[in-house]
């Protein structure tokens, strides 16, 4: 099974935009990107194993043994400039696909990091992994999104949760690990009324690259993208500076 999901083909685009998921989250999440992205842009989202059509794969436990595998089934997809954009659990997953693209010659032209801490401030005390089925989808219900629907559906939930948990535990059992420097541009873009990441906290993206840094701060909460899909696609058009 392949790992990346892609709406529309695009055999003339210029360039090649890969979307990790947050944690519960697949690749129809970014489905809708394909319709308003540039024709100048693919999108290329990234299916994580044990969810969706991947359910009968092993879910992978280790956030950098899953950016290694990302990143080599990327390898093929490099013929062409390349850009990441994660959300959340993603957004530090992009950041270690790109730490990896770099170290092997064929980086990222761009990092988008949305609704995440740093990957040098990521413990917040509270671990979502060791709570119960019931606070497992309170939380997910809390934070919104539309994976926070499927919960509410008992035959669903029994599919979903094990995928969730594992995720929630990749990534609050993950460690920022000393070693390639990023030497690329990195936008942080986060919702003003996200509960889980502050503008001072976000702002602490600019510490893990050499490259160019920005901050967007858009209204909104933790999935802030969903209701303003339209201005995030716009942020991206003029970041990798391909006409809209």
């Amino acid at each position: 099974m392949t790992w990346f999901r892609c709406a529309e083909t695009r055999p003339w685009a210029s360039m090649r935009l890969f979307c990790l998921p947050h944690a519960g989250g697949s690749a129809v999440f970014y489905r809708p990107w394909a319709k308003e992205v540039s024709p100048a842009v693919e999108v290329h989202a990234v299916q994580y194993p044990g969810r969706a059509d991947r359910l009968a794969d092993a879910m992978v436990t280790d956030a950098h043994q899953l950016a290694r595998l990302v990143a080599g089934a990327m390898a093929p997809l490099m013929d062409r400039p390349a850009a990441l954009f994660g959300h959340s659990m993603g957004a530090v997953l992009a950041y270690e696909v790109a730490r990896l693209l770099q170290e092997r010659g064929s980086a990222p032209v761009h990092v988008f990091a949305s609704g995440a801490r740093p990957p040098h401030d990521r413990d917040d005390g509270r671990r979502v992994s060791d709570m119960d089925d019931d606070g497992v989808v309170e939380e997910m219900i809390e934070l919104g999104g539309s994976d926070a629907e499927a919960l509410r559906d008992p035959e669903l939930r029994e599919l979903v949760l094990p995928y969730v948990r594992n995720d929630f535990a990749l990534i609050e059992n993950y460690e920022h690990r000393d070693g390639t420097r990023l030497e690329v541009p990195l936008t942080a873009v986060i919702g003003d009324s996200d509960p889980h990441v502050s503008e001072e906290q976000a702002r602490g993206w600019a510490r893990v690259t050499d490259g160019r840094f920005a901050l967007k701060v858009m209204p909104g909460g933790h999935f802030y993208l969903t209701d303003r899909q339209s201005a995030v696609i716009a942020e991206i058009h003029r970041a990798l500076e391909v006409p809209a």
